[in-house]
């Protein structure tokens, strides 16, 4: 194909997804350009951020953090499992790292990925040519100025998403016109490489791109864009990736000598976050996601959802079905496809109040409101729940699939925990690490935040071994069904260690052995309770999850069965099933794409 004709092409295709999306202030509220080329898109400030939206665009759908990166290749970890069901050589599959080149799931966020760089590309080679980048007024030249910055940070998520789960990829950091006319049919760059280049990349970016707090200062509404802390953010977290253990070419997991430089990187840019005071954490971990989340909410006043994939339409390739795939059912309507691991559920503390946000025990009524209790096999994931979306709501009779929830990319919590680990690996357990976590610690058992509170923090004096192995915990209990853990146990190469002792603690619960043999075998709530709280103590259940069942059923209540060999024959049977060490830790490269390219060699042990 002639190479310029395929690049305007490309600029067209890329403006056909400027399509509107939901946010804060109407975030990319724009008409899409439907006669263009990149003189005419890249003329002035308006159609260059339309250009933008296009790229932002590429984040969700279903091939996106609609239901795929985030739901379909995050679970069976040490939290969450994948749906129940044969084995389908589709989403099933996935989750219990069965997958093959020619899984019908793979291809298409593959591609999409690779559509968002390319996007992404196109406005990184254009915007610094606009006129009005050198030679405008001063708010058009900081306007253009940051959307080039957001363009280098989309495409480094882009492809910090699909490193994660492929490995090995071909560079792509220029237009396809281009590359087309010299190497059209590249071979895969190491990981490192590329992510130095995203490191190099998202320092420039964060030069660029404004303050949440200075936005409104180069004339731009305050929404869902990225500011300065989701770039350094984002920075912090592929500096640790880069510091961390990976599955390589030759199917060994290794980390490269110099890790710490990287770990310095992450603890520099998430102690920048901190210290411009920006961002906090909402005091209350509920209402961050019951009143934030999962009702549209307009303001976050903390600034705590640093990096938001939004989504709007209620059709596949801009909306997500968070809250339909996951999460409880209501009148028998949804998937409930994300189970909670029943012993993630015992991980928490019975007075952390993140476990009854993260692990959702009813489904819902017919009515909408009433909940009914649900076995321990059973729990869904609950940071997105239909039962909890307003803004708005809708009627339990509606088969709407399509909620336009926003996937949360980074949270201010995870900043903190990043630079808790990365100052424990250089320097240990320094005070400036135990107050990071201590306030992540303290929000989830509904403590004052800066308050130091000696029944919830961490104990004095851990080893540096110690520490780590509390925040390898923390990030689980902060962070669970979030699409974190699989990837974090990835690099620091501990996710082997985890599938084992997962599975041998299943088999222990399933038969009541210990430590599991003081917990109830059968669970009683509350019948007609409208409750979402799943504590005993008023809540929808009557009886406590840590100590044995009563001898009877208390008034008004119906029985679960709670702990028994169901364990073993359901959760247990399905759970990380096809996991190999040395192959599982990446997805295999999706067969179109290497039929495309003959070039691209095969992960290991496909």
């Amino acid at each position: 194909m002639n190479t310029k004709h395929f690049y305007k092409l490309t600029i067209l295709t890329a403006a056909g997804f400027l399509l509107l999306f939901a946010s804060c202030k109407k975030f990319l509220d724009q008409q899409p350009i439907t006669d263009v080329s990149a003189e005419v898109v890249f003329s002035d400030v308006p159609s260059a951020y339309k250009a933008l939206a296009g790229v932002y665009s590429r984040l969700v759908g279903d091939a996106g953090f609609g239901i795929r990166l985030s739901l379909y290749y995050t679970v069976d970890t040490d939290e969450m499992q994948g749906p129940t069901g044969n084995a389908d050589n589709d989403r099933r599959d996935i989750a219990r790292y069965s997958a093959t080149p020619g899984n019908a799931q793979i291809t298409n966020p593959f591609n999409q990925l690779f559509t968002g760089i390319e996007y992404a590309n196109i406005c990184i080679a254009n915007i610094p040519k606009m006129a009005m980048y050198n030679n405008g007024t001063d708010q058009q030249k900081k306007q253009l100025q940051r959307m080039y910055g957001e363009a280098l940070t989309l495409r480094a998520q882009f492809y910090f998403e699909a490193i994660k789960h492929w490995g090995d990829l071909p560079a792509h950091f220029s237009p396809a016109s281009s590359l087309a006319s010299g190497n059209p049919f590249p071979a895969r760059t190491d990981r490192d490489t590329l992510y130095n280049r995203l490191l190099a990349d998202l320092k420039t970016a964060a030069d660029l791109v404004p303050w949440k707090n200075d936005v409104t200062a180069i004339g731009d509404q305050v929404d869902e864009r990225i500011t300065k802390g989701a770039v350094k953010g984002l920075r912090a977290r592929i500096a640790l990736f880069r510091g961390g253990f990976a599955l390589r070419s030759d199917g060994t997991m290794k980390r490269a000598s110099d890790y710490q430089a990287f770990y310095q990187i992450a603890k520099d840019e998430c102690n920048d976050i901190i210290n411009s005071a920006q961002h906090a954490l909402n005091p209350s971990f509920k209402n961050l996601w019951k009143n934030q989340v999962n009702a549209h909410a307009v303001a976050d006043p903390q600034g705590e959802l640093m990096f938001q994939a939004s989504a709007i339409g209620g059709v596949a390739a801009e909306d997500t079905k968070l809250g339909y795939y996951n999460g409880p059912t209501v009148n028998n309507l949804g998937n409930k496809s994300i189970n909670v691991l029943p012993t993630y559920f015992y991980a928490f503390d019975s007075t952390d109040q993140r476990r009854d946000v993260t692990c959702a025990i009813y489904n819902v009524a017919a009515d909408g409101a009433t909940k009914i209790g649900q076995a321990i096999t059973a729990i869904c994931d609950g940071k997105y729940r239909r039962d909890w979306i307003t803004n708005p709501s809708y009627l339990p009779t509606n088969a709407i699939q399509y909620f336009g929830l926003k996937w949360q990319i980074l949270r201010y919590a995870d900043v903190l925990l990043m630079f808790a680990e990365a100052e424990n690996e250089l320097n240990g357990p320094t005070t400036a690490a135990y107050n990071a976590v201590n306030q992540v610690r303290r929000r989830g058992y509904g403590k004052a935040i800066g308050t130091v509170d000696a029944t919830v923090d961490l104990p004095a004096g851990l080893s540096k071994t110690a520490f780590f192995d509390a925040i390898v915990k923390e990030r689980s209990l902060e962070l669970g069904g979030e699409g974190i853990r699989k990837f974090d146990l990835i690099r620091w190469n501990l996710l082997a260690t985890k599938i084992a002792a997962t599975k041998t603690a299943l088999l222990a619960m399933s038969t009541l052995a210990a430590p599991y043999n003081t917990l109830p075998v059968s669970m009683y709530y509350r019948t007609g309770s409208t409750s979402d709280d799943n504590t005993y103590t008023g809540g929808l259940w009557a009886n406590s999850f840590y100590k044995a069942a009563p001898g009877s059923a208390p008034a008004g209540t119906t029985r679960v069965v709670w702990l028994s060999a169901a364990i073993n024959t359901t959760a247990l049977s399905r759970y990380a099933t096809g996991f190999v060490t040395g192959k599982s830790e990446l997805l295999p490269l999706p067969q179109p794409a290497r039929d495309a390219n003959l070039n691209l060699s095969q992960n290991p042990g496909y």
